[in-house]
């Protein structure tokens, strides 16, 4: 079973690309992250004929989350299960502050997948990153609250936050900016004492790794780059683990997503 999680940057722009790669790829579960796309808009159609169920969770132009699986979609929870989004959130700013769709889970394959995409969180000591940890915290409550550690789950897409200094590609660069501070690093500490394991830097400790450069010319050739897009699972999945990669094929060409694809593969 291969499992793979993308941030696409615009579901809509980048939808013949997904589409390739899911021929190439051939993932089980593919969890997609910035759809920016409203539920009715989102491409159920494309997705079938290529063989997928698609749960989308979206507010229009700004985030969106989806899971597309080949092995069934069910007992689907979006937004932690707070109900539904407002009517007319899509015209609020994509700042992290208020309830945004950055959340979507189902059971596929006997796997319950969580895909999100965290808040930005723009600087430290701003609304914007209070709002960011927040966020975290209350993906936390929801594990706590609702999920078994011993279950078979696993949860990824773009978290926003790298885990070490070996994940950017200068950490003097990062000092005193978002995503690498000690605030964020704890709030992944706090998913991993609940029960979760990073199912891919086991396999890949190599510096480099990253799943995400910026548009500025050269920073992808250069490898200027940061893995905040994560795959994390409970110890039964990533017992079940044999190979992790990512696409880094995926962020050449026309139109590319500022992210790569990332995934694993399970046993059974």
């Amino acid at each position: 079973m291969r499992i793979a999680t993308w941030n696409v940057n615009s579901l809509k722009v980048r939808l013949d690309r997904v589409e390739e790669w899911l021929g190439i790829a051939r993932p089980d579960v593919l969890l997609l992250q910035e759809t920016k796309l409203s539920d009715e808009a989102a491409p159920v159609m494309p997705f079938a004929m290529a063989g997928y169920e698609l749960a989308h969770h979206g507010q229009g132009r700004w985030n969106g989350v989806a899971i597309a699986s080949r092995v069934g979609i069910g007992e689907v929870v979006t937004n932690f299960g707070d109900g539904p989004l407002a009517s007319a959130l899509d015209e609020v700013p994509d700042d992290g502050i208020g309830p945004e769709a950055r959340m979507i889970s189902a059971r596929c394959g006997g796997v319950r997948v969580v895909s999100i995409y965290a808040p930005n969180g723009r600087a430290l000591d701003t609304p914007f990153y209070d709002a960011k940890l927040a966020w975290f915290e209350r993906l936390s409550r929801w594990l706590e609250e609702t999920q078994d550690p011993a279950d078979d789950l696993l949860i990824g897409g773009d978290f926003n936050v790298a885990p070490d200094d070996i994940d950017v590609y200068d950490p003097r660069a990062y000092v005193g900016a978002t995503h690498v501070s000690p605030p964020e690093r704890a709030a992944l500490d706090r998913l991993r004492s609940w029960g979760l394991v990073d199912v891919v830097r086991p396999l890949h400790p190599e510096a480099g790794f990253y799943t995400w450069w910026d548009y500025r010319a050269g920073n992808f050739h250069k490898n200027l780059g940061m893995r905040i897009d994560h795959l994390y699972a409970t110890r039964s999945v990533a017992a079940r683990v044999t190979a992790a990669e990512r696409d880094r094929d995926a962020r050449k060409g026309k139109l590319p997503s500022d992210h790569a694809p990332l995934y694993v593969d399970l046993a059974g």
